[in-house]
């Protein structure tokens, strides 16, 4: 029986729901959203407070603030109520109204942008405004989510690892691009493991962090309206692209089997899909993460009307089923040609 103090002390690392039966390919999906944070992103903000403290930039009269879509707003918001600290959270209108009301609960002051950015969105514009206010006042430490190497290093030392211990015959993982921390710190932990692994960044339509064309974007998580500055493209085998109706549609069949997951969740589970059903190598050791849960999402993804509004009537119907020829597929640097069915080199 787990006895803590603090809330970041407990993370369910180990808990992986096989997908086979609902989606008929051989896909386990690590689970990182049972924490008092909800996601994967306690993980890289209890790293980067604790490291800003071991170097002095912190004091009690400190106010962390950062930029969030929602999840990283949260973390911070737990790990900060836990250290005593003040935070302030910078979002934008796309994040979930629950997401905002639990930011609130734990102490943390929230600022909503409401209009992007010229040339840098919604991202932009939320950046811009934590630039002022450090510029305004010396209190406030900004821990940039975006650069900071310990974003990724608390995977490379958590999440690469704890895959590791399960799945020694590891072929490819599946991992979600935002601020591509998860990503890089997974990749470059498998870099230098002693099999080959496959790593699939899936990223969402609209985002330009591979090189796409910038378009519409509502689900908060994935995707970036600017070129990651963590991403390095040379530890990426493969970059997808997932129309959101499809993640949204993967959302709703794995809640139909009793999986309620958040956004990010069902964009990695249907790019990861659509590339295992394209694959033609059989019966791979694959692996995905799924960043949350889908509580937050309750009011967008679970929402009728919201969907209907946004994608149309036909999105969700009895028998959905995400369909290979019904998203876009991109190429990273360095990855296999378009047009070419996936296949895994063994080691």
């Amino acid at each position: 029986m787990p006895v803590i103090s603090d809330p970041y002390s407990f993370n369910e690392e180990d808990l992986y729901v096989d997908l086979r039966s609902i989606f008929g390919q051989p896909l386990f999906l690590k689970c990182e959203g049972f924490n008092f944070a909800g996601s994967i992103k306690l993980k890289p903000a209890t790293e980067m407070v604790e490291a800003a403290a071991r170097a002095g930039v912190m004091t009690p009269d400190s106010v962390l603030v950062e930029s969030s879509s929602g999840n990283m707003g949260v973390a911070l918001s737990v790990v900060a109520a836990s250290k005593g600290y003040r935070f302030l959270c910078v979002t934008d209108s796309r994040c979930n109204l629950s997401t905002r009301l639990l930011m609130g609960a734990l102490g943390a002051q929230v600022h909503v942008v409401t209009e992007p950015s010229p040339h840098g969105g919604f991202l932009g514009a939320r950046l811009d405004y934590v630039r002022r206010q450090c510029a305004r006042d010396e209190r406030y430490v900004w821990l940039s989510q975006y650069t900071n190497a310990n974003n990724w290093k608390a995977h490379y030392r958590r999440t690469a690892p704890a895959i590791a211990r399960w799945f020694p015959r590891l072929d490819v993982l599946f991992v979600g691009a935002g601020t591509t921390g998860t990503l890089m710190g997974c990749a470059r932990w498998f870099r230098h493991w002693h099999r080959r692994v496959r790593i699939v960044a899936v990223d969402t339509v609209g985002s330009v962090t591979f090189g796409g064309a910038p378009g519409r974007r509502m689900l908060p998580g994935l995707g970036m309206s600017m070129r990651p500055p963590l991403l390095d493209t040379s530890y990426v085998d493969e970059a997808i692209q997932v129309e959101e109706a499809d993640t949204v549609r993967a959302c709703h069949r794995l809640a139909r089997h009793g999986f309620l997951f958040g956004g990010s969740t069902g964009t990695v589970v249907s790019g990861a899909i659509d590339w295992l059903t394209r694959c033609d190598t059989p019966s791979p050791t694959a692996v995905a993460i799924a960043p949350d849960l889908g509580e937050r999402y309750l009011e967008t993804v679970y929402q009728a009307n919201w969907i209907q509004d946004l994608y149309g009537d036909d999105v969700l119907t009895d028998d959905v089923e995400p369909h290979a020829d019904s998203r876009e597929t991109r190429s990273a640097p360095s990855a296999w040609s378009p047009g070419r069915r996936p296949q895994i080199p063994r080691s």
